[in-house]
């Protein structure tokens, strides 16, 4: 079994996979307070609520965009799975070639998206992942990165609205039932959501047009279900984009040790 661990600024994301089948995942908030053994304690509970143990697993890939988290999940691993792990980075042999001036900028979730929507669907793509950020990143034909877009996400977005506005509040990401609101709380889920559509639906058209083609559009991230009801431009989501790239690299890297 292979243990996929994917760091976000917002959250961690934890998969098991046994061969190719995504076995369990579990979520959690991501904190640099938590010591290696603490989360190990939390990651044998997962483990021992989804009926796995943890002696069955014998990889550990890490996608992570948080460095001080990544020395922490790598300790961890180190100590209570004796297994060296796989850190996702530019330059491991991904099989594709990275079109950004400085390879090794490309956050390891972006290149784990890529890869993985590649290896399912083929190119042309555009994958939306709404996380912490919201990023577009462009995958060619032929499977090369080309590039994308970055953006304030959806939970950045209401957090920063209220950081800065001391008479709006804190508010759930939900769709509003009409655009124009009657209260703060649906005139803020209004700007947020349906912004959030309108922008997918412009940048999407603006990097089709750009390429020349008609890509397809698939989204990942916790909210990416929640948009997608709201827009046709996404054609499916990929709840666990990451974790399965992290998984098809560590395959390429490390065969089926």
């Amino acid at each position: 079994m292979l243990l996929a661990i994917d760091i976000g600024n917002t959250h961690t994301v934890l998969g098991v996979f046994e061969g190719e089948r995504l076995a369990a995942d579990w979520r959690m908030t991501s904190s640099g307070h938590r010591t290696s053994d603490e989360y190990w304690l939390v990651i044998k509970s997962f483990c021992a609520g989804a009926g796995v143990s943890p002696s069955t697993i014998k990889g550990v890939g890490i996608s992570s965009v948080v460095p001080d988290l990544t020395d922490i999940f790598d300790s961890m691993a180190r100590k209570y799975l004796n297994v060296t792990p796989m850190n996702v980075t530019a330059s491991l042999d991904l099989g594709i070639t990275i079109h950004y001036k400085d390879p090794t900028a490309v956050g390891a979730d972006r290149l784990c998206n890529a890869i993985a929507g590649y290896k399912k669907y083929g190119g042309p793509l555009i994958i939306i992942d709404f996380g912490t950020a919201t990023t577009y990143d462009v995958v060619s034909g032929t499977g090369d990165y080309l590039g994308g877009v970055i953006t304030l996400g959806l939970e950045s977005a209401a957090a920063e609205l209220h950081r800065r506005a001391a008479k709006l509040p804190k508010i759930e990401l939900q769709f509003p039932e009409q655009v124009i609101g009657r209260e703060t709380v649906s005139s803020m889920q209004a700007g947020i959501m349906f912004g959030a559509v309108d922008a997918v639906e412009g940048m999407v058209r603006r990097i089709r047009k750009e390429l020349g083609i008609d890509a397809r559009v698939i989204a990942t991230g916790g909210l990416s279900s929640v948009v997608a009801r709201y827009t046709q431009v996404i054609e499916v989501c990929e709840p666990s984009l990451v974790l399965d790239g992290i998984r098809i690299i560590h395959e390429r890297v490390y065969g089926n040790k």
